[in-house]
């Protein structure tokens, strides 16, 4: 199993990559950018440099980066949508740079315009997105939601229609969050229910299209609808969800990363990852 964290890039990218090696991380997820500023500032040579560097000498890999939060492609507003394909595209450039595999974003949210059309926009933005980009050789993940307001993708079948929409589905995948599939009414805990959820996935979307898993409990109930993410073992999901996913043989190859709360030590995510890698039969 392929486990790590969500790490801070402050003070430069590179920190990324010593701060997972710190974290005992195998890999990690990263922003590539300031996460609330539209325009990325242009990376120095040297710290590109860097972030190679500290790559090889860690041994810890890259698996993703994570967009800004600001980005709705969903949005009806017009000029927020062009505001965020572009900064989406920006990022896409960002990561083939930095030769980061994968790029997951929040599908986004209808606010008010109705899901079918939401989906359509995200759907018309991404393939506008991709013939604008030169030799892209990111792939795009849509992460799964908690529905919360006027989220989209908070249902299996709406990752898949917007994917099936989507002409260049070769940089096209998905990314779980535990959270929010368990906010979302995707049970995971008894062993039963969390294999009727994956052949539900598979069936659905096709488990050939996940690329990563966010690993994260969930402070509400199940079936909440809300997004609040706690420690593996302290929430509603408990350790015996945890314990399916790490043993799913299925999964073996997925990166499976942290985004819990955490301090400048570190010292939560080295204990999440300890605890996961304790349920490893």
């Amino acid at each position: 199993m392929l486990f790590g964290a969500h790490e801070s890039i402050a003070g430069g990218i590179f920190n990324a990559v010593e701060r997972g090696k710190k974290a005992t991380c195998d890999t990690i997820q990263m922003f590539n950018k300031s996460n609330n500023q539209w325009r990325a500032r242009k990376l120095d040579p040297k710290e590109i440099d860097k972030f190679f560097e500290a790559i090889e000498t860690t041994g810890v890999t890259v698996a993703l980066s994570h967009t800004s939060y600001l980005i709705n492609i969903a949005s009806p507003d017009d000029a927020l949508g062009e505001k965020s394909r572009l900064s989406l595209r920006e990022e896409m450039e960002c990561c083939k740079l930095l030769k980061i595999p994968n790029l997951v974003m929040h599908p986004g949210s209808h606010v008010g315009s109705g899901e079918e059309t939401g989906m359509a926009r995200i759907i018309a933005n991404i393939n506008r997105m991709f013939n604008e980009l030169d030799d892209n050789q990111v792939t795009l993940l849509l992460e799964s939601t908690a529905g919360q307001g006027s989220n989209l993708g908070y249902r299996f079948e709406q990752l898949a229609q917007m994917i099936d929409g989507v002409e260049n589905k070769e940089h096209m995948g998905v990314c779980l969050d535990t959270c929010h599939i368990f906010a979302a009414g995707y049970p995971l805990t008894d062993p039963k229910e969390y294999e009727k959820t994956i052949k539900q996935f598979d069936d659905v979307v096709g488990l050939d299209l996940l690329k990563v898993i966010h690993m994260n409990d969930s402070k509400k109930e199940f079936d909440s609808r809300k997004d609040r993410h706690e420690h593996i073992g302290k929430g509603f999901i408990g350790l015996e969800g945890f314990r399916n996913i790490v043993n799913d043989r299925r999964l073996k190859n997925i990166p499976m990363i942290l985004e819990t709360p955490k301090g400048d030590d570190l010292a939560e995510d080295i204990e999440n990852l300890a605890v996961l890698r304790a349920l490893v039969k």
